[in-house]
């Protein structure tokens, strides 16, 4: 006798459980990335309420008090060259938030446009370039003859030495920072006003606003914020954005012999252990500091 088999899914076969969705390793990393970014914005935004009652007060005080100043040196730009009286540019502060940085105008009207002219100038350029090994020679051996023992293949499949490598690529990421010395971009009132940072004041308005702090390390440049996303670097977007700081104040009048590495070292160092207390003491700091005849 034939037995017909039951049906044993009447409405049809069950569903096929789903198989996660992979996506390519680049975009996970570009998700971890951004997520990182949005936790430091997150953490960043906690200011201590004493920090923040104390950037109003004393913004605001020092604007009203300063104000016949602001109008002198105003009258004194507005003399010597065309164009208006501040300047912005658009910075990176805290969290990766990007804002208006509002400065007295020390420069021609048209200093952007020259930055490119002026770059061979830049002193981190200069000490990454004296820091690059000569090409082709074996790092291993400092100018001796005999084969590298510590060789490495190129993208193109050629040899070449593992320590010359390296020190190469740490020449190509030694000038995240801009410093330009006798800029030829600035103006007479400009020199005098950034050797005694007058050309700062404005930021005190940035400050009123929220966009920064007094104390904080300084907003960067787009170009130079988006060479600082690694995880040993990005510490210092967690930290409030300021008009002065610890690098500031810790080689002022110094800033030839300062590398890029040692100020991106003293702005993890700020982010991590910043207080209201440490503050005070970097703005204490930073009075006497304004005394050096090197702007930094």
């Amino acid at each position: 006798m034939n037995a017909t088999a039951p049906n044993l899914y009447p409405s049809g076969p069950p569903p096929q459980p789903l198989l996660p969705s992979w996506r390519p390793l680049t975009h996970r990393k570009s998700r971890k990335a951004a997520a990182r970014k949005r936790s430091a914005a997150t953490r960043a935004l906690r200011m201590p309420l004493a920090k923040r009652a104390f950037d109003i007060l004393f913004s605001a005080t020092v604007l009203l008090v300063l104000l016949p100043l602001f109008l002198l040196v105003a009258l004194l730009i507005k003399l010597e060259s065309k164009g208006p009286v501040l300047y912005y540019s658009y910075r990176v502060g805290t969290g990766y938030r990007k804002f208006r940085f509002w400065k007295f105008r020390s420069m021609r009207q048209d200093a952007d446009q020259l930055l490119a002219s002026v770059k061979n100038l830049n002193q981190y350029q200069a000490a990454a370039a004296d820091a690059a090994p000569e090409p082709g020679v074996c790092a291993c051996h400092a100018g001796q003859q005999g084969p590298c023992q510590n060789q490495l293949i190129d993208k193109n499949g050629h040899p070449i030495c593992e320590k010359h490598y390296a020190q190469a690529k740490k020449a190509r990421e030694q000038a995240t920072f801009i410093k330009i010395a006798n800029d030829p971009r600035i103006t007479r009132i400009g020199l005098f006003i950034r050797n005694t940072s007058i050309d700062e004041l404005p930021q005190l308005f940035n400050v009123l606003r929220g966009d920064m702090s007094l104390v904080g390390n300084r907003p960067l440049p787009l170009y130079e914020a988006e060479k600082l996303t690694t995880d040993q670097f990005a510490t210092r977007f967690l930290a409030p954005a300021g008009i002065t700081g610890l690098w500031q104040v810790s080689k002022r009048g110094k800033g030839g012999d300062m590398s890029a590495e040692e100020r991106k070292a003293l702005d993890v160092e700020y982010a991590t252990n910043y207080s209201f207390r440490k503050d005070i003491q970097i703005l204490l700091r930073t009075f006497p500091a304004l005394l050096q005849k090197e702007n930094v």
